[in-house]
């Protein structure tokens, strides 16, 4: 398992990671898939359009109208939002990879989805193993 950092600069946002997932992919070159994992509970990990920073902002807007902060929520910390919208998003994907690249289709990106920064986050990336052959 490898890992890296991701320091956010806003409460909410969604950013790039899929370079640093790459560069993870890399070492792991007869791995079938790759999990990418965010050890975080008010953060997560989702895969969408980057070629148009529009969609990010809107993913954002759409999740901020779903579950807005609220002083009625009964978490103490004031972040229970964070942690729903966490949940919605989820902590992990599973990328395709072959010959240790990242097998994402035209448009898609690897995003860590910030819920409550802005923070300094961990990523963690484990290789999944190839189906044996036969």
């Amino acid at each position: 398992m490898t890992s890296f950092t991701v320091s956010t600069s806003r409460r909410e946002a969604l950013v790039d990671i899929t370079e640093q997932v790459a560069a993870a992919a890399a070492r792991y070159p007869q791995a079938a898939a790759l999990m990418v994992f965010s050890p975080h509970t008010t953060c997560g990990i989702l895969i969408n359009e980057g070629a148009d920073p529009d969609v990010a902002h809107d993913v954002i807007a759409a999740l901020r109208r779903l579950v807005p902060q609220s002083p009625h929520f009964r978490h103490v910390e004031g972040n229970a939002d964070a942690h729903i919208k966490t949940i919605l998003v989820g902590s992990s994907v599973s990328v395709v990879m072959e010959s240790g690249r990242l097998r994402l289709g035209t448009w898609q990106r690897i995003f860590l989805a910030e819920f409550d920064g802005p923070r300094r986050r961990t990523v963690w990336v484990q290789a999944l193993a190839a189906a044996p052959e036969g």
